[in-house]
């Protein structure tokens, strides 16, 4: 699996200081997305287990509230293991921190089943569209997607949106 791109400190995907990893490879190709350059499965960098231990390094930091994974797309059948395999030593690490993802591919629908689950805190989920951008929507670029709260959706069999 490939990476596209990791930022140190982000303030704009997920609450407080983050560190964010936006991996490479999309099959949904929304109009309008924001990472087109991370559409290609064979651009970016490979994701090695030093990629990850420095990603981990990253996290360390007592200002960094917690790791956002985006796209690309985190959850296409080419990435979900990589994504997993960090997501799990993200929270083995770093319990009291938080892990955003945000996917195209629907929580009830296409992930309800899949082990990255497990530690996730919030997801934002549903492709891009366009029609249905707002600037002013917080963590999601357009009205139909949702970003829940995933542990909370688990433990209750629904979807819990995501309030803070």
């Amino acid at each position: 699996m490939r990476y596209n791109k990791i930022r140190k400190m982000d303030i704009s995907n997920g609450e407080g200081i983050r560190v964010s990893i936006f991996m490479q490879g999309c099959a949904f190709h929304c109009e309008g997305c924001f990472n087109p350059e991370t559409w290609d499965f064979d651009g970016g960098k490979e994701l090695t287990d030093e990629t990850i231990d420095r990603i981990l390094e990253l996290c360390g930091s007592d200002t960094i509230a917690g790791l956002s994974i985006l796209g690309g797309e985190p959850m296409h059948a080419k990435n979900i293991e990589g994504t997993t395999k960090l997501a799990k030593a993200f929270k083995e690490k770093y319990p009291n921190k938080t892990l955003w993802v945000w996917s195209g591919f629907l929580f009830d629908r296409d992930l309800k089943d899949k082990e990255v689950l497990k530690y996730i805190d919030v997801l934002v989920d549903g492709q891009f569209d366009i029609s249905k951008y707002s600037p002013i929507l917080k963590w999601k670029g357009s009205s139909n997607q949702r970003v829940i709260d995933v542990q909370k959706s688990l433990k209750e069999k629904e979807i819990v949106l995501y309030e803070k």
